[in-house]
């Protein structure tokens, strides 16, 4: 970690992130760190926090799924509030009052801690996946890292949080493209859930794909195909016609991912599309920057199908 630096208060976390898109191909990541209650840290990427705020006075609604306490207006914004305590089992003491307010995929949520700490700024390549760790907060921490002193900070899986507690977005009706199994896409997601719902609709597509856990494992199986092409005098665009990939990731990200495949010349003609629930216009200028051909938030089939379908008929 090159710097740990203190938020004073919402405002200056604002004016942080959006200083921020400078990360992009550095394999940096900054996370906000905050605690329910515990001596356990937890964080989140800074660019999925919009601000930190007190949450005020919370409307209580029928029916409202596991750990949601309810609705709350900010600024315009009536969001769900999700009292991450009460879904994650941890043992709340005190009634939790710290909001961080996070856009994920377009959609404006609240979620309730105990308060919040610092920003730190971490390599990639420090950040450790969980998948195959045991845990006793199971499938919701997608990475773990260190800190300075050697602490543990446990890493929000949000979109399997959101899974959990609002269910899965739907695949709809997603047309099949003509020979499409003589296509090929590779795609690089952290997540189980995202990997999942990818799956679904390239398969009602009715393309083939080859997928990794994250950017350090997809780059280096993109390699090998970009070799075994070239030795074989081959065009990797007649194997590969479109590549599609996270941004963030452990090890690796997407941006740093991106940047290596647009500066391989073996790999020229074929798309990059960013397929991110980092929604901002600042994540956007980032993934521009290190040379994305398109960018889609997610979750939604429809414009992630309409998306790859030009790419590949």
């Amino acid at each position: 970690m090159s710097y740990t630096e203190e938020i004073s208060s919402s405002d200056s976390l604002l004016d942080h992130i959006d200083a921020r898109t400078n990360l992009a191909g550095t394999n940096k990541m900054e996370i906000l760190l905050f605690n329910l209650g515990t001596d356990e840290k937890f964080g989140i990427n800074v660019f999925k926090v919009k601000e930190v705020s007190q949450a005020g006075k919370i409307t209580r609604t029928p029916n409202m799924p596991r750990g949601v306490d309810g609705i709350v207006s900010l600024r315009g914004h009536v969001m769900p509030v999700l009292n991450l305590a009460r879904f994650m089992s941890v043992n709340e003491v005190t009634p939790h009052q710290t909001m961080m307010v996070a856009e994920y995929n377009t959609h404006i949520l609240g979620f309730l801690v105990k308060e919040v700490d610092r920003i730190i700024r971490v390599d990639w390549d420090k950040v450790r996946p969980t998948e195959g760790m045991l845990s006793d907060k199971g499938a919701l921490i997608t990475a773990i890292t260190n800190l300075d002193d050697g602490s543990l900070v446990s890493i929000l899986d949000v979109e399997q949080i959101l899974s959990d507690a609002f269910g899965e977005a739907i695949v709809g009706n997603v047309d099949k493209i003509e020979a499409g199994q003589d296509l090929c896409i590779f795609f690089a997601d952290d997540s189980m859930v995202a990997r999942r719902k990818i799956r679904e609709v390239l398969d009602k597509m009715g393309v083939k794909h080859i997928q990794s856990n994250n950017g350090q494992e997809a780059w280096e199986r993109l390699r090998a195909m970009a070799d075994a092409a070239q030795s074989s005098g081959q065009d990797l665009r007649d194997q590969l016609q479109v590549i599609l990939t996270d941004a963030e990731m452990p090890v690796m990200d997407g941006y740093v991912l991106t940047q290596n495949i647009k500066n391989d010349k073996r790999f020229e003609g074929i798309p990059v599309v960013m397929h991110s629930s980092l929604s901002s216009d600042a994540n956007r200028a980032m993934g521009k920057r290190v040379g994305v051909d398109y960018y889609v938030p997610k979750f939604d089939s429809m414009v992630l199908s309409s998306t790859l379908r030009p790419l590949l008929t």
